[in-house]
C-alpha cells in the first residue's frame, strides 16, 4: 500500500475539489498516481450519477447574468436533490462559476456549455465530481441565452426562478425601468409568447380542443361549439401572452400599452424564463 501524505491529498483536493478522505482512498488505490486518482475520482462520480439516474433534482439554483454592455444574458440551472445541498456554499459556487463561464464563452445551447473547459476539466466532469463528493444526483438543467441591443435579467429572490427580455432598442425614456418590470411581469406570470402570433401551432390547436370539450361539458349546443372554443382562445391569448396581458402594477392597461410608454417602436425580441421545479 502506497503511503500517502497530508500533503498529497491536499494536492488532489486542489486539483478536483472532492472531499479529503475521497482523495486518500483514490491515491492509495492507484498508488499515489495522480491522474490516474483524479480518474478514479470521475468514474465514482458516474457511478453515483448512474445508480441515482432515476431520482428526482427538484431543487437547485438558477442564475440570470448580462454582460457589460447588456447586450448578451445568460440564464444557468443547476439542479439536485435537496435543499441541504442548494444552500451549501460550494454547490452555490459550482452554480456561479457555471453561469460566469457561459456568460464569458456564450454557448449555443446546453451540450456546448457542459463541454467548456475550466482548468482543463470540462463543466461535465466538475458537476460530476461534486455529484461523487455529495452522493447526490446533479445535473445541468436549463441553459438560455439572449442576445439584443438591450438585455435585462430578473433574478427572483433566493435564485429559484429568473427570467431575461431582450429590447429591439437599447435606448428610451427610463427604459431601465421598463425593462425590470417586464422582466418581473414575465417571471409573475409566465407568458407562453410575446403576443398571439408567436404562439406555437400545436399550443392553439389544444386550446381550441380544451374549449370545444369545456362547451360540451357544459351542454352547449353543438353548434355554439367552435364559436365559444375561439373565445375562449381569445382569453387564452389575453391571458398568456405577454403583451396582452394586464400589468401587474396597474391593471388598466396592458403590456403592450405599457411598453409605448417608453417608446412606441420598442419591441421584445424575445423572452426566457426559468425555475427550479419544486
Amino acid at each position: 500500500m502506497a503511503n500517502i501524505t497530508a500533503a498529497e491529498v491536499n494536492k488532489l483536493r486542489q486539483m478536483t475539489g472532492a472531499g479529503m478522505m475521497d482523495c486518500k482512498n483514490a491515491l492509495v488505490e492507484c498508488e499515489g498516481d495522480y491522474e490516474k486518482a483524479i480518474d478514479f475520482l470521475r468514474k465514482k462520480g458516474q457511478k453515483v450519477a448512474n445508480k441515482r439516474a432515476d431520482r428526482d433534482t427538484s431543487e437547485g439554483l438558477v442564475i440570470g447574468l448580462t454582460s457589460n454592455d447588456a447586450k448578451f444574458g445568460v440564464i444557468t440551472m443547476l439542479n439536485c436533490e435537496t435543499d441541504f445541498v442548494a444552500k451549501n456554499q460550494e454547490f452555490i459556487d459550482l452554480a456561479n462559476q457555471i453561469a460566469q463561464l457561459s456568460l464569458q464563452l456564450k454557448p449555443k445551447n446546453i451540450e456546448e456549455l457542459k463541454n467548456i473547459k475550466q482548468n482543463d476539466r470540462t463543466i461535465s466532469e466538475l458537476i460530476s465530481d461534486y455529484m461523487g463528493k455529495t452522493g447526490e444526483k446533479i445535473e445541468l438543467g436549463d441553459y438560455q441565452y439572449v442576445e439584443a441591443p438591450k438585455v435585462f435579467v430578473y433574478n427572483h429572490n433566493g435564485n429559484k426562478l429568473t427570467s431575461m427580455l431582450g429590447f429591439s432598442k437599447a435606448e428610451g425614456k427610463n427604459i431601465d425601468q421598463f425593462g425590470k418590470d417586464i422582466a418581473m411581469q414575465i417571471a409573475a406570470m409566465n407568458p407562453v409568447a410575446i403576443d398571439k402570433d408567436s404562439v406555437e401551432p400545436s399550443i392553439i390547436e389544444r386550446e381550441i380542443e380544451i374549449g370545444k370539450e369545456q362547451a360540451r361539458a357544459e351542454g352547449k349546443p353543438e353548434e355554439m361549439i367552435e364559436k365559444i372554443a375561439i373565445g375562449k382562445l381569445n382569453k387564452f391569448f389575453k391571458e398568456s401572452t405577454l403583451l396582452n396581458q394586464e400589468f401587474i402594477k396597474d391593471n388598466k392597461k396592458n403590456i403592450e400599452q405599457y411598453l409605448s410608454e417608453c417608446d412606441k417602436e420598442l419591441k421584445v425580441t424575445e423572452f426566457k424564463r426559468v425555475s427550479v421545479k419544486n
